[in-house]
């Protein structure tokens, strides 16, 4: 802790420089300074901007915004993981994704994630371009899925979520509980470790003083090992800090929480809105990068 703020620093920081492998011979250096993942929802009822972009030219259009607004990695669902959200099929789910993707990879050479938990969805979209698999479900929901990243030498996202289970009373202890057993799976499927990062799945299962108290201790997380994304866009937490009940109005209140997640050790943010996420992220990579200038945030 420095003056108020918790700066992750030593030889093991977070904030070190790191390869994170991906399929398709690409790569994304992650630490010394942060990048942004923008939400890109094929969907028609996602929680915060359902139906905007369900049509394959209109999540491209947003996607291709996205990028040059700074976004380095576009992740694309077509399945809503908001609580209480219909389940669609496999192949619904593909014939939203899959078109978006073969676009994209033609237009822009931003990394590509698929938000899926199942493994044939991410054995298409990777066949297609994608280069990394993002699962809700810490590849506990279809472990085959972590046979299909490690055949491809796809980059894996590992979230926590405490969906359909009894959770250990302890925020920290339960993330090192589910996230030990997603990893057990990931090096029995042969995933290196070089192309696991891990998400510690705000809002999932979790109530806001859980989504805050998870944000006090995120440093904590990194004891796993793993770079860490943060997932924080207009959730719901955020809504009752702020008091902006609808979702899009909470872009300023991500931002914060983007700055304050940036100082605390994350290298990856989830977003919905790129441009102010953007700025609030390069203001933490200043400080940050004024710190370890002066020697105080290199832990000398």
């Amino acid at each position: 802790m420095k003056d108020g703020l918790p700066v992750v620093s030593g030889s093991n920081s977070p904030l070190h420089p790191r390869l994170w492998k991906l399929a398709h011979g690409r790569s994304l250096e992650l630490g010394p300074v942060g990048h942004l993942m923008a939400i890109i929802n094929v969907t028609p009822d996602s929680f915060s901007d359902g139906g905007r972009h369900a049509g394959r030219d209109t999540a491209v259009a947003h996607a291709l915004y996205c990028a040059r607004e700074g976004a380095a990695i576009l992740d694309i669902g077509g399945e809503s993981t908001r609580p209480g959200a219909i389940e669609v099929s496999a192949v619904e789910e593909q014939d939203r994704v899959l078109p978006v993707i073969e676009k994209l990879v033609a237009e822009t050479d931003a990394l590509i994630s698929i938000d899926t938990y199942r493994a044939e969805t991410a054995r298409l979209a990777v066949a297609a371009g994608a280069h990394i698999v993002n699962d809700v479900h810490g590849l506990q929901r279809e472990p085959e899925i972590a046979d299909v990243a490690a055949k491809a030498g796809a980059g894996v996202c590992i979230m926590h979520t405490g969906r359909g289970r009894e959770k250990l009373a302890d925020h920290i202890e339960d993330q090192h509980f589910f996230l030990r057993q997603s990893l057990e799976i990931a090096r029995g499927a042969g995933i290196e470790e070089e192309a696991i990062i891990l998400d510690p799945g705000f809002g999932f299962a979790k109530d806001g003083h859980d989504d805050l108290v998870l944000m006090a201790r995120f440093a904590e997380l990194h004891e796993l090992g793993f770079p860490m994304v943060a997932g924080t866009s207009r959730k719901r937490f955020i809504g009752a800090v702020t008091g902006r009940e609808k979702a899009d109005e909470r872009d300023i209140g991500t931002a914060a929480t983007t700055a304050i997640l940036r100082l605390a050790g994350a290298a990856i943010f989830r977003v919905h809105d790129v441009a102010s996420s953007r700025d609030a992220l390069r203001m933490a990579d200043a400080v940050l990068a004024a710190g370890a200038l002066t020697g105080e945030g290199d832990g000398n």
